[in-house]
């Protein structure tokens, strides 16, 4: 684990997917709300990152953004795409669905000290959907339920880490 500036252990936690802009950057903002809510966000590196290199430098999708703003949760996050050094620091890397979880299993492979935890955010559940789908090429309600099951899985996930 990487240190606080205080000495204490940080919790290092990267939200994944293909492109960055959407299901990802909204759980990294959801994550980060509930922790600062909980008071618990410095004991935690959050992040976003993608597989491809297509959005790197992008805001989130401007439909993501309204969403988020609806709920009051800020959104700050400029795409980038996963590096070695994630596999090395970071302890848990959530994904949204399968094609994501083994893309980050195959180059977790490929990192000698790799010690994330790869697993899929919908895991956390407690509704047992466990992919998040993509709200790309859907519409604004499409946005809301990735919102909604972000909600979900990361107050389970906090729960379980705090």
């Amino acid at each position: 684990l990487a240190k606080h500036s205080n000495g204490s252990q940080l919790i290092m936690c990267l939200f994944f997917l293909t492109g960055n802009i959407c299901r990802s950057p909204i759980a990294e903002a959801v994550f980060r709300k509930m922790a600062t809510d909980a008071g618990v966000v410095d004991k935690w590196r959050i992040d976003s990152a993608a597989t491809s290199t297509y959005e790197i430098g992008n805001p989130p999708d401007h439909r993501g953004q309204a969403c988020m703003k609806k709920h009051g949760v800020p959104m700050r996050h400029v795409a980038r795409q996963v590096t070695k050094e994630d596999f090395m620091s970071f302890d848990y890397i959530l994904c949204m669905d399968e094609s994501n979880l083994s893309d980050l299993k195959k180059k977790a492979n490929s990192v000698k000290n790799s010690k994330a935890k790869i697993e899929l955010l919908g895991s956390y559940d407690p509704e047992k959907q466990l992919i998040i789908k993509d709200p790309y090429y859907g519409h604004e309600e499409d946005f809301e339920n990735v919102y909604e099951q972000c909600v979900r899985c990361c107050k389970v996930f906090l729960e379980n880490n705090s």
